[in-house]
């Protein structure tokens, strides 16, 4: 069989190996689970695209002519490179996998959800190395090429080829400080009118409390306005402004700085928190166990 003649089909490769050992149509039609009509055309067709007999009738059986002799070893190293061609998956082991991971995440998530992955990640994989980038208008594109393995957040947008999981819903919360001078366990639209506030203006979920504030006809005394929440626990716990932010990262805020957290008393639209790939990676063994850890860490937190 040389390179520069097409081979046969793998069908036709089963059966020159196949009569060559047995040394019999019969034989071969029971081993390839064939009938001997079926072997019978098999073989004239690789007769014809070979060209050469293979096999002829002895008193022995069908013995291989020179030609056949020839390529019996080729036709075994092509086998047996379709077998391992068939059979071969490549496995994902975590705990001595070496690999980056790049997870496309909101800022919030930074403080919600990366110290969780991470920590997972420490005592498992080792070997894996994490690596945020923000969620923005080159997200579809970085999961489709591959240079995000992941998008994890409120990710509306993301068009066809994608895969999404739920992981868990969220509503609308107000942080306060547990000192606050006027606030107490409940906050009410007047309260909530009344202080002043801290306005994040990163996070996709934005412009739901946005349209929940213009519906209910409020419009909040912004005394700071901040770009993401690094630094957003402190300053309400040391003043009297209020944050109205997403449950998720409004109670990780208030466990960390010991703030107070009052339901959001205008009506906001929720969102649900989804993981985000590109079907081409869908079968591909990290990504899915990295999808699994995920799933595994924020679905049953949020049970």
């Amino acid at each position: 069989m040389s390179l520069l003649e097409p081979l046969p089909e793998p069908k036709l490769l089963q059966l020159f190996e196949v009569l060559y050992q047995c040394r019999s149509v019969t034989r071969a039609a029971d081993q390839l689970g064939q009938s001997q009509p079926t072997i019978s055309i098999w073989l004239a067709r690789l007769r014809e695209q070979l060209n050469d007999p293979l096999f002829v009738r002895t008193p022995g059986g069908m013995a291989p002519t020179p030609r056949a002799d020839q390529l019996i070893g080729p036709c075994r190293e092509v086998l047996e490179s379709l077998r391992r061609l068939t059979t071969w998956a490549p496995q994902f082991i975590p705990a001595t996998a070496q690999r980056r991971f790049r997870l496309c995440v909101s800022d919030a998530s930074h403080i919600t959800l990366l110290p969780t992955i991470l920590n997972h990640l420490r005592a498992h994989a080792p070997g894996i190395r994490l690596e945020a980038a923000r969620i923005d208008g080159n997200t579809e594109s970085s999961l489709e090429s591959g240079e995000a393995d992941l998008a994890i957040g409120f990710v509306p947008w993301l068009g066809g080829g994608m895969y999404q999981q739920v992981l868990f819903e969220q509503d609308w919360v107000c942080l306060s400080n547990r000192q606050h001078p006027r606030l107490q366990s409940v906050m009410g639209v007047a309260e909530y009118r009344a202080e002043g506030h801290v306005q994040i203006s990163a996070g996709t979920g934005q412009k739901l409390l946005e349209a929940g504030l213009a519906r209910a006809g409020i419009e909040r005394r912004i005394m700071l306005e901040l770009p993401a929440f690094l630094g957003l626990g402190m300053i309400v716990g040391s003043t009297d402004l209020v944050a109205t932010l997403p449950r998720h990262i409004g109670q990780t805020l208030a466990d960390m700085h010991g703030l107070q957290v009052h339901d959001c008393p205008i009506a906001v639209e929720g969102f649900t928190v989804k993981q985000h790939w590109h079907a081409r990676y869908h079968q591909d063994d990290g990504n899915r166990w990295l999808r699994e850890v995920i799933r595994g860490l924020f679905q049953a937190e949020h049970a």
